[in-house]
């Protein structure tokens, strides 16, 4: 098992007095707690330390844990470019870069970031796994790339990665065609399903892809993520309800309710989350990625302790 942690670095989770370099410090704390992975996310419309920035500041300051995006909006982004700063965090980091990548969904988190981006929302699927195909052949050496959105005949030497082929690649989605996908053509799957038996149905799907493939299942890592907040042993389980919607809210605009019927979200005493989580884990999950729902960094700090405690209690 690996449990991550994703980083605060939007401002929404954020109090006035917040020092945003205090989020090295946080990773550090993280990463010193036990957890193996340090995620950042990726947006343009809602204000948020850019995440290969953070990644960047994190390649440095943090020892051993895996660097990941969850997920990265590769149409945010010229492709040749991105691929050179990602094979400049995976060098820095010594190897320890894992890119979640995802092409965004209709509503708010979907059409306004291509409008921003100025890349066509039509065919949005194609061009990330065309974008990612680039990738990974200028990663290898390629000196040059035919597609349908990209066509460079010339390509110049590109910066190599720490790993011959290049970090991996994980899907972030869990539609039908997300998952045959992600069977097929990527290193790992991270969804949010609300319930942990669509988790264990899609893993299957994107087994049976992968073996159409001629891939094994090992191939695709299994992984979540996953929002929660773990009442104190001085909070009752009204006042927890309480925090996590009003996280819901500042971050997506949107109640909890609203909000647990399209992600994964498990708020409550420690024991109860420990065994929603364990049902994710019975469903073939093997890196769970925690967001914890606070908003402020102490309070960031207090949960990641919280969750921490939990790590020795969520295995297979």
């Amino acid at each position: 098992m690996d449990i991550g942690v994703l980083l605060p670095t939007g401002t929404a989770q954020w109090a006035e007095g917040d020092d945003p370099r205090d989020l090295i410090t946080l990773a550090r704390t993280a990463e010193h707690l036990g957890f193996t992975s340090l995620f950042v996310n990726d947006s343009l419309i809602t204000p948020r330390i850019e995440a290969l920035t953070m990644l960047a500041a994190l390649a440095s300051t943090t020892e051993t844990a895996t660097l990941g995006t969850g997920a990265l909006l590769p149409f945010l982004r010229r492709p040749v470019q991105a691929a050179q700063s990602l094979a400049s965090i995976d060098l820095l980091s010594g190897g320890r870069l894992t890119l979640a990548v995802g092409a965004g969904y209709p509503g708010r988190f979907g059409r306004p970031f291509y409008a921003l981006s100025e890349v066509p929302w039509p065919r949005r699927f194609a061009r990330l796994d065309e974008t990612v195909a680039l990738w990974r052949a200028l990663w290898q050496g390629a000196d040059s790339f035919h597609g349908e959105f990209q066509d460079f005949p010339d390509l110049p030497p590109a910066l190599r990665p720490c790993r011959p082929a290049g970090p991996p690649i994980w899907l972030a989605g869990a539609t039908p065609t997300a998952r045959a996908r992600t069977g097929r053509l990527y290193d790992g799957w991270l969804p949010y399903p609300p319930d942990p038996a669509d988790y264990a149905t899609g893993l299957h799907d994107i087994h049976r892809a992968a073996a159409a493939a001629g891939r094994p299942p090992e191939a695709v890592t299994p992984a979540l993520f996953v929002t929660v907040r773990i009442d104190g042993a001085d909070e009752n389980t009204a006042h927890g309800q309480r925090a996590t919607d009003d996280y819901a809210r500042a971050t997506y605009g949107m109640p909890l309710p609203e909000l647990a019927k399209i992600q994964a979200v498990v708020a409550g005493p420690a024991e109860q989350v420990t065994e929603r989580l364990n049902q994710y884990v019975a469903a073939g999950a093997r890196h769970l990625v925690i967001r914890p729902a606070a908003l402020n960094l102490p309070a960031q700090r207090e949960q990641m302790e919280r969750a921490a405690a939990l790590i020795p209690d969520l295995h297979p």
